[in-house]
Order: structure tokens, then sequence, then C-alpha cells
């Protein structure tokens, strides 16, 4: 198990690095968010299940619409797919998705964090197993 701080919070890694899959737990301080990204290989599942949190995502005519994340629904992310989260309080966001590999583009960055290489990734996450 893995515990990085992150500018908006935190995220527990619960998967080792060689398992098929990777599941987190993400932890978001209310009114911080997650850059607007793009995965290029990941696909991700995202699931609410305290707080609240919105969802901003791009529909299927690649139109940015927010979304009121529902409490133990699953969210699905495609590669390719512009995304970010909100918090509007204090929440817990379970991921599962392929494992994180590629790279993680950040259109937008309130932190002004560079775009997720693979070596970024691992470097940042040290201690997981």
């Amino acid at each position: 198990m893995n515990d990085t701080t992150k500018p908006w919070g935190h995220e527990i890694i619960f998967t080792k690095k060689e398992d098929p899959y990777t599941g987190k737990i993400l932890c978001v301080n209310s009114g911080k968010q997650f850059s607007l990204q793009i995965h290029d290989e990941k696909e991700e599942s995202q699931m609410l299940v305290s707080g609240e949190a919105i969802l901003i995502i791009d529909n299927n005519k690649g139109e940015q619409e927010e979304i009121k994340m529902v409490p133990f629904k699953g969210y699905k992310i495609r590669p390719g797919q512009r995304h970010r989260i909100r918090a509007v309080t204090d929440c817990a966001i379970y991921e599962v998705s392929t494992p994180e590999v590629g790279t993680t583009l950040r259109l937008e960055d309130d932190y002004h964090r560079p775009d997720q290489t693979d070596k970024l990734r691992w470097e940042e996450r040290k201690g997981l197993k």
C-alpha cells in the first residue's frame, strides 16, 4: 500500500505495481480539483463513496459537461477523454483502472504540474511495492 500526498489531498494505492490493474482511494479536499487531463492509454472507473464531487467530462459530442457524482454509482473514463474531478466537500473516490502506463496530459492544472510520465509517476511513488 502506498499513500502519496497530492496538492489536492492524497491518494492511497492498494494494489501492487505488477498487478494487471490499479486500485486507488482518492481523498480530495473541499474546493480542490484535479487537473483537466487526458490519459493516452489508461482507462478508469470511479465511484464516489463519501462527500460531494463534480465530474467534468467530455460527452459523446466532445463537449465538457458537469455531472454531480452520485454516491456508489460508477463513472467510466476512456483513453483520450478529457476529464477532471472537483470536490464540493471533502470526499473519497474509489478508482480502478488499467495499469498506470503512458502519459497523463495535463491541459489545465491549478498547481502548475507538468504532464505525468511513467518516470515521474514512479518517482512520486517510490514506496510502492
